[in-house]
Parts: structure tokens; sequence; C-alpha cells
């Protein structure tokens, strides 16, 4: 479409839909658990950060790839994206599979959630249905390996279909981010080593950024500061990005390639405030992703993700609890910062 200067958000992959239960406590094999209230949304890192772009910044384009069902679940989320101005042309149906979808178990007990999933229209996604020289966003934001069958797979020449993707984005003037899901970790490292030459930056949790590195990064369930930023030296080395991010519940770092650590700790939540941490990693990328669009500093950036976690916190849905960048900011100065992380650690 020759595009002079591109701007705005592009994300990639994962539309599904997700019905959200809120259910007392996460029961063992062969237990019960009552579901205590229920909600359907749409899920998956390419809807998510769309939604949550557009709730940040109403202004900003946000454009997006995907597939659905030709079914009401796929009608359903094509008017999600409507209802909040994400350009979808590029979000393909077809009536080959059921729409994704996804049961979201979240325990009231713990705040952690449990996602089982159908790949239903997810593993018919392949690089084809990207087309780079029809979008005009600056950024793409792509995911999630391992929940793809067809983009998990070789694809011509290329290890798999991510990398292919990633490739494209690049030719095309994108810078590429890339968002993960827990999944094994000999498996993700076999998906997500061959893209880290093709992606500009990283954002992940402090269990992937381990299994990137092929070392622990918790302790007893604890995080390892240290070896976070071990990790994310050694992610760096093995590509071309100028950051990777590591985000985890006591805060979260940034190690650029030029070897300057960033660190800043999450924020004070209230109990009260905390509904489920559903979505709060896609939450975190977007406020991250966002700061970056607009040449904010890395510093500032982390604040800003750390905001959006924040309040995405108060939400039993992925997206329900954001709000404008300014209000999130707003939220964080009033609940305050935890202390401190260690710095001694980040050398």
């Amino acid at each position: 479409m020759g595009v002079t200067r591109r701007h705005g958000i592009v994300t990639g992959g994962t539309w599904c839909v997700d019905r959200n239960k809120m259910i007392d406590a996460w029961p063992g094999e062969d237990g019960i658990a009552e579901i205590q209230s229920e909600e359907q949304l749409g899920g998956g890192s390419a809807c998510n950060l769309a939604v949550d772009i557009k709730r940040l910044d109403p202004n900003i384009p946000v454009e997006t790839i995907g597939l659905v069902g030709n079914d009401q679940d796929g009608r359903f989320l094509l008017a999600l994206a409507d209802a909040h101005g994400i350009d979808r042309r590029q979000m393909a149906v077809t009536g080959d599979a059921a729409t994704s979808y996804t049961d979201a178990f979240c325990s009231r007990r713990s705040g952690r959630r449990t996602h089982i999933f159908a790949a239903g229209t997810s593993a018919l996604l392949t690089p084809e249905h990207f087309d780079f020289a029809a979008t005009s966003g600056r950024i793409f934001h792509l995911g999630l390996p391992g929940v793809h069958r067809q983009m998990d797979r070789p694809w011509g020449s290329e290890p798999n279909g991510w990398v292919a993707v990633l490739k494209l984005a690049r030719a095309a003037g994108l810078e590429t981010n890339l968002e993960l899901a827990s999944i094994d970790a000999g498996r993700l490292a076999a998906l997500v080593r061959p893209c880290l030459p093709f992606l500009d930056s990283l954002v992940v949790n402090d269990v992937e950024i381990g299994a990137i590195a092929g070392g622990a990064t918790q302790r007893g369930g604890i995080t390892d500061i240290a070896a976070c930023v071990g990790a994310a030296k050694a992610a760096l080395a093995i590509g071309t990005m100028r950051v990777a991010v590591v985000h985890f519940p006591m805060g979260a770092i940034a190690v650029e390639r030029g070897g300057r650590v960033t660190a800043k700790p999450s924020l004070r939540v209230p109990e009260s405030e905390i509904v489920g941490a559903n979505g709060a990693g896609d939450a975190f990328a977007a406020g991250y992703l966002y700061a970056v669009h607009e040449g904010w500093s890395v510093p500032e950036a982390l604040s800003l993700a750390h905001a959006v976690a924040g309040a995405s916190l108060r939400s039993m849905s992925t997206t329900g609890a954001v709000e404008p960048w300014r209000k999130c900011l707003e939220l964080a100065r009033t609940w305050g910062i935890r202390d401190a992380l260690p710095v001694e650690t980040l050398g």
C-alpha cells in the first residue's frame, strides 16, 4: 500500500473466546469446585493486546490478523473488534473449523487462573494469512507459539511458521515482538529460539525467559532476579533484539543490548481490588509496547506496564478493567509500589 511512515500497532495470532469462570478454589483430580460467576469475552494474545491498546488510547490505530470460524463465536469476536475500533480486515473467516475457545478458571482463593483450550481455527492459521503490505502499523505483536498447529510446524525452508511471519514483518519495515504461552519448557525453547534473530523486543515472564535460556529462574517458587537477568542476556545473545523484558510478581527488569539493566518493582495492589490474574501479562505487554510506540524511555515504559497490569487485576476477564493510560498511572500513584528490587542482583 506504499506506506512511507508506519504508525500504530498490529497484532497477530490467537483470537479465541474466553469462557471465564470464577471458582472458589481449583480442585485436585476427582475433586469439585463451585462456579461462583461466569462471563464470555474475547481472549488470546492478538485479541487481548489489541483491545488493551485501544482501552489505553482510543486514538491509536490498531490492526489485527487472525482466523475465526463461521459460527456464533466467530461473529462474537468480529463484533468485539468492531466495538473497540480495531481494523479487522485481515481477520479471516473459515468454515473448516469452529472458532477457538478457552475455558478459563480463576480461583478466588489463590487468584491464579487455569486455561483449558480448544484449538479450533487456531490449528489452521498459517503464514499465508499475514499480508504486511496491507498494514500501516509500526509495531507487530505476534503470539502464541505452541497452540497453533500449522504455525508450529516447519514452513517452507523455515523451522516454523512463526519465523516465516516475523521475517515477513521485518521485511515490510515493522518492529516485532513475540508473546508466549505457558507450555512445556523444551517445546517452548524449540519454537522460540529460531525466532529470536527476527525480534526487536521480547516481553515475557520469568518462567518463559528461563525456558528460552535453558535454566531455572525460580527457586522454591520465588523469582530469582539474577537468573532472570542472565537468561535475558542469553536470549539477547542469540538474537538481534534491542531489549528483553521479564515480568514477575515482584516487578520487572529490562535488559538492553548495550548491557543496561533497568528494574522496576510492581504495584502494591490492595487485596480488596484483586479479582484475578487472567490477562495481566497481556496488559503488561500492552502498557510497555504503547509506551515504546509513543517514544517513552525504558523506565517510563516499565512503570506504565506495571500500572496497566495492576489495573487489569480488578477483573476476571483479560481486558475488562484496563483504562486509559493516564487513569492507570493515577491508580499506580494511589496504590504505590513495592520495595525496590535488590539492585545487587542486576549486574
